[in-house]
């Protein structure tokens, strides 16, 4: 390990334990939507920051081999996080603050999302839900409770639709995208995708992608919502 990199890693794993303690301190004084503020984008610049390995089962990024300039390349380097885990990417998006994939299980379901780095090609669990809510590749997975109530995809569209309005952006959600665990939406205008947000399976809390920025352009992989594991 370069005398770079070495530095890198206790920061690296001190914002990884940041994120997780503001997460849960929030989730229990009143809910992730309390928290969340509206989906005007509120973090500048690219992503960038390699994950290292965590607690529970979350899964290390894949490091980079060169910049990425453009959803094929940036497809290519989130099929390399897929490939070392027999997954395979789905819907790839390209925001002003980097690119976003979502990557999928050999049946087509959604297993995560991530997020590449423009500058080096680096890939990482998306922050927020992919790392919170996640129950199979998150921080804290868990197996859901025998017999315990799922917001289905009809009510986490209700429910994604219901912030929208709330939150007074003019905005309304498209048919949703299962991860285990929770779902995530395009937030439209005029049927134009503008952001997305996710809904948990379990509390129906929303959490909005503030920090993707602009959308830019999309290439999709077509699939179904199927209900979270």
């Amino acid at each position: 390990m370069t005398a770079a990199r070495s530095r890198w890693v206790p920061w690296t794993v001190l914002i990884v334990a940041v994120v997780a303690l503001i997460a849960s301190i929030m989730v229990m004084v009143g809910g992730v939507s309390s928290w969340m503020g509206g989906p005007a984008p509120t973090t500048p610049g690219p992503y960038g920051m390699p994950m290292m390995p965590g607690q529970g089962g979350m899964m290390p990024g894949t490091p980079g081999t060169g910049p990425v300039g453009d959803l094929t390349e940036a497809g290519r380097a989130a099929q390399r996080f897929a490939d070392e885990r027999g997954l395979h990417t789905g819907e790839v998006m390209r925001f002003s603050n980097g690119y976003y994939a979502e990557v999928l299980d050999p049946g087509g379901n959604g297993a995560t999302e991530v997020l590449i780095d423009p500058g080096s090609g680096s890939v990482q669990l998306e922050w927020g839900p992919a790392m919170m809510w996640n129950t199979t590749y998150g921080m804290m997975p868990s197996r859901p409770q025998t017999g315990a109530t799922l917001v289905g995809p009809a009510e986490a569209t209700r429910i994604a639709d219901q912030w929208l309005q709330q939150s007074g952006t003019g905005l309304h959600a498209a048919e949703p995208t299962a991860f285990p665990g929770y779902y995530t939406l395009h937030s439209l205008r005029d049927d134009k995708i503008v952001g997305m947000l996710s809904v948990n399976a379990a509390t129906g809390d929303v959490w909005y992608h503030t920090w993707h920025g602009q959308f830019i352009q999309m290439q999709e992989t077509p699939h179904g919502a199927e209900t979270p594991r």
